[in-house]
Formats: C-alpha cells, structure tokens, sequence
C-alpha cells in the first residue's frame, strides 16, 4: 500500500459522515470516549450512530448497559440496530454469550464488519463512530480500505510507549487517505475526588508534542477521573449522567469541536 493509493468504498445510503476513532495500542481509553463522544453528540442534537468494531475485545454494550440481541428486519433481511442513549449503536458484543471468545481469522472478521456497516437499517444519521479494535491488524485494514470514512480521531495516553504506537496509527490513516482530524490525550492527568490535587501518572506533555511532531491537529487533553470509570461500571455514559465532572466537560467540549468540523 502506497501514499496516494485509492480505495473502492462503497457508501451507505443515509449515513452523511463516518468517523473512526483509532488508538495504537489498548488500555487508552478510547472505547469509553467513543461511547461518550457519541452520546455526546447526539445531546447536540445530531443523530448519531455508533458501531463496536472491536470483534475480539466489545466493550460497548456494558459502557452503554445494553445487552438485547439484535433482530433481523423480517422483510429485508437487514439488522436493525439498538437504541439507547440518544444514539443507535451496534456490536458483537450484543450476539455472543457473556464470557465466550471470538475465535476468526481475517476473512471471517472481513465479513462480519462489512454485514454490519452494509447490511444494516441504520437509517437516516448525520454520523456513524466507529469504535476500532487497538493497533492496525485485519479489522483496521478492512475498514480503511471499504468503509466510507470521511475522518478518524487517534487517541492516546501521555505515555512514551503509547505514543510510539500514534505513528502507526497516523501512518495507516495516511496510506489509506483517510482525513485525520487529530490526536485526542486521554487519562492526561488523575484529580483527587478529595482535594483536587491534580497528578500526572503517565507524563506530561506527550500528546501535543507528538501532534507536534506529526504534523496533526491536537485537539484536546481529558483528565482521569472517577466519573468516567463509575460510570461506565453502570453503563450509564458519564457525558448524560454526570456531566459535570471534568472529564464529561472535556469530551462535550471534543464533541463541539467534532460537530465544527463536521458542519
């Protein structure tokens, strides 16, 4: 795959734009932003839709505490994706029983992601979110080369190791043509619930300089806090109930800046 190569992808009728939010490497936090940042945007006013697209590891049902399977539209054959939250969502976490692993090779997993971006009711939306799987394997591959992306986010965490995995990502995006809208710091800094003491556990600094570096668009740091894990642990997305704590004010201040350059 060359800079400037071209890709055969193929549009989904009603879907306006497609973002993928993208990290290097797991543990950065970014299936809990992705779940946030769509509700997020759907709280704007945006309808929105949000696809798990991480077939080994889909956390999004429990982010979002929904676990209804799916069903098939019995005239056309198309899934019909679930509602909560203000958005539509949809994963493979909503058709496997709890605990049982995925066991697929490329092909399989090829297949599947394109049955849920192509053979799904997903309606009339303003954006779809694509929650990708870490690193840049098989799935990544098939939904850059296939999906009607229009942007991707990456996120990270301030770490060293992290970091070095951004590169990967961006590059991927490039080769792939692939318009990023830039790199977002999560887990920036933990403030204490007590006194507000502010601690950087993963360094300071790395994201915008790696932006720097790059030559990508630094759009925003959000801090760890307790929120966002309580939160989640109830599947009730922070942005909606407890949108007041720093993190939730960070990512519906990401999510203002998203719908800009979307508009």
């Amino acid at each position: 795959m060359t800079q400037g190569q071209t890709h055969d992808r193929q549009a989904i009728p009603g879907i306006k734009d497609m973002l993928a939010v993208s990290s290097g490497k797991g543990g950065v936090g970014k299936s809990t932003l992705s779940a946030n940042l769509a509700v997020a945007l759907a709280e704007r006013g945006l309808r929105i839709g949000l696809l798990d697209a991480d077939i080994y590891g889909p956390n999004i049902p429990g982010m979002l505490g929904v676990h209804e399977r799916p069903q098939a539209d019995p005239q056309s054959g198309r899934i019909q994706p679930i509602e909560a939250h203000g958005i539509k969502f949809l994963s493979m976490g909503l058709l496997i029983e709890t605990g049982v692993p995925v066991i697929w090779r490329g092909p399989m997993l090829a297949k599947m992601i394109n049955q849920f971006l192509f053979s799904t009711d997903w309606g009339e939306l303003d954006m779809v979110l694509l929650d990708l799987p870490p690193g840049t394997g098989d799935v990544q591959i098939t939904l850059t080369q296939s999906a009607p992306l229009t942007g991707a986010l990456i996120v990270t965490t301030p770490s060293a190791i992290a970091l070095e995995d951004v590169r990967r990502g961006v590059e991927m995006f490039r080769q792939t043509e692939v318009p990023l809208l830039g790199l977002v710091e999560n887990m920036s800094t933990f403030s204490c619930d007590q006194c507000g003491h502010q601690t950087s556990f993963f360094g300071e600094g790395g994201g915008w300089q790696t932006a720097g570096l790059l030559s990508i668009p630094f759009l925003r740091s959000i801090p760890l806090d307790t929120a966002l894990r309580e939160s989640a642990d109830r599947g009730q997305p922070a942005v909606r109930s407890q949108p007041q704590a720093n993190s939730s004010q960070e990512i519906i201040a990401l999510g203002q800046q998203v719908a800009a350059h979307f508009d």
